[in-house]
């Protein structure tokens, strides 16, 4: 008895797997693209933007905050560590 009511669950199972296939093969980005040429050439360029806006990003933060650093750099009680800091900055710009 229990192995036909597991047999039921699995077929249930998967049938709700067949329609979630249905759903995803029939998703806008796969329709989209008649190649898979088409497909890859468009996520390729869109993780080298992705990638590009990061790098902009980043450099923006960075040069925000050193910049700000650079601001408060006559505080007693930081300055000497934000010079310390800027020096560092100034030596290895890697």
């Amino acid at each position: 008895m229990t192995d036909h009511s597991s047999q039921k669950e699995i077929l249930s199972e998967m049938d709700q797997i067949k329609q979630e296939l249905k759903v995803l093969n029939s998703h806008k980005l796969l329709t989209m693209y008649d190649s898979k040429l088409q497909l890859y050439t468009f996520l390729f360029l869109r993780g080298v933007l992705i990638g590009f806006g990061t790098v902009v990003g980043a450099t923006i933060v960075v040069s925000i905050f050193i910049y700000l650093l650079s601001q408060i750099a006559f505080i007693p009680i930081i300055g000497e560590w934000v010079k310390a800091i800027i020096a560092e900055i100034q030596i290895n710009p890697n």
